[in-house]
């Protein structure tokens, strides 16, 4: 049986990118057709804590928002960059991968009472476009024709357009912006001046990855 184009680009895209996408795309479907509402999902410490409903620590990252425009734009973005990370520098690293999003997501969970942001899957996606950006310096992109300009400015590139579009702070893209350099600096640069990786995955999570990359090679 011949395998149709969109099968062929669902199971090309790599693991985590794919499970993630799907994961927020069914989301925002359940929410479209009343099966959900957003009200069910969004994070905070209240209602996880005090009501335990700790689904929310993931239903957070899940939802991009009702079906529309700006749902295609943020889902793009999302598994574009995501993809791209995952392709490159993370290839046969998906638990490194992981450990990534396990950072960035914790660290946006403790911040976000603070922006009081209920949703952070585009704070999350956001610190990804961020790392990707910094970690790929000599290449040149174009936003909407209009002008060029290195990777590692694309974060800002799309703070501003957000800033102007929306007229408002986006407060969850800077959020993003800061968890991501905090990755990109104790990954890419303190290793540098100092020998060592603060932000390396604990012991037993490499455990668990040789165990794997051996169970890989058998």
């Amino acid at each position: 049986m011949d395998v149709i184009p969109f099968e062929a680009w669902f199971f090309e895209v790599p693991p985590v990118t794919r499970y993630w996408t799907t994961a927020a795309v069914v989301t925002s479907v359940l929410v479209q057709c009343e099966v959900l509402t957003p009200y069910q999902l969004f994070f905070s410490f209240r209602t996880v804590f005090e009501t335990h409903q700790y689904w929310r620590f993931l239903t957070t990252f899940l939802y991009f928002g009702p079906l529309s425009l700006d749902f295609i734009f943020h889902i793009f973005f999302m598994s574009r960059y995501s993809r791209m990370l995952e392709d490159s520098f993370f290839r046969n690293k998906t638990l490194d991968f992981l450990w990534l999003l396990f950072y960035s997501s914790f660290s946006l969970l403790i911040l976000s009472p603070l922006v009081s942001l209920p949703f952070l899957g585009s704070p999350l996606s956001f610190s990804l476009v961020y790392i990707w950006a910094r970690r790929n310096p000599s290449i040149r992109l174009s936003f909407l024709g209009l002008f060029v300009f290195s990777a590692p400015y694309l974060p800002w590139v799309l703070f501003g357009f957000s800033l102007i579009l929306n007229n408002a702070l986006p407060r969850g893209d800077l959020l993003g912006i800061a968890v991501g350099h905090v990755y990109f600096f104790f990954e890419d640069i303190f290793p540098r001046l100092y020998g060592y990786r603060p932000l390396a995955p604990p012991w037993r999570w490499q455990i668990w990855r040789r165990r794997r990359q051996h169970e890989r090679a058998e």
